[in-house]
């Protein structure tokens, strides 16, 4: 063998396999996206028909063999691009979820405890407390009559707003 030659990387048959288990695994994650979210990946057309497809099927052995087959489409395609996206998204849905518990927490607070609204009106000085506070009250209201709050959502609503002008 010359110096000058190329060295051939031989691979494994179990690291093979285990690429193409992850790139199944990533069609896997691909049929679970939302339709909006799978256009925006921007697919190739051949791999995007084959997800569809996917989708439709009840039947596993079907399902798996065509889970099978995106894997094999799945190494035509960047799959790395594809991860950084879902990464992305997953990020996304994280945060979001963090701040639904932070409202949620808040509101609870809130209708709990009265003095916890000083608290709040310290920690988010453009939050409009009176409106918030009546709002509360009118929750309260209908709790004690049995009622379904309806200013549960306009509370809410009213409380992320404000916690979102503190973080932005």
């Amino acid at each position: 063998m010359h110096e000058d030659e190329e060295e051939v990387e031989v691979q494994s048959k179990s690291s093979k396999k285990r690429e193409m288990h992850a790139l199944q695994d990533l069609g896997e994650e691909l049929v679970a996206l939302s339709k909006e979210r799978l256009e925006e990946i921007g697919l190739p057309e051949k791999l995007l028909d084959a997800v569809r497809e996917a989708r439709k099927l009840t039947n596993f052995g079907a399902l798996r063999r065509q889970m099978q087959y995106i894997g094999k489409l799945m190494r035509e395609v960047e799959p790395e691009e594809i991860r950084r996206k879902l990464s992305q998204w997953d990020a996304q849905s994280k945060e979001n979820a963090a701040e639904f518990h932070l409202v949620e927490r808040w509101r609870e607070r809130l209708l709990e405890d009265d003095s916890a609204f000083d608290e709040f009106a310290r920690s988010h000085p453009d939050s409009d407390i009176t409106r918030l506070r009546t709002l509360a009250r009118s929750i309260l209201k209908d709790r004690a009559a049995g009622k379904p709050p309806k200013q549960y959502r306009p509370f809410f609503r009213m409380l992320r707003e404000a916690i979102r002008k503190e973080t932005d």
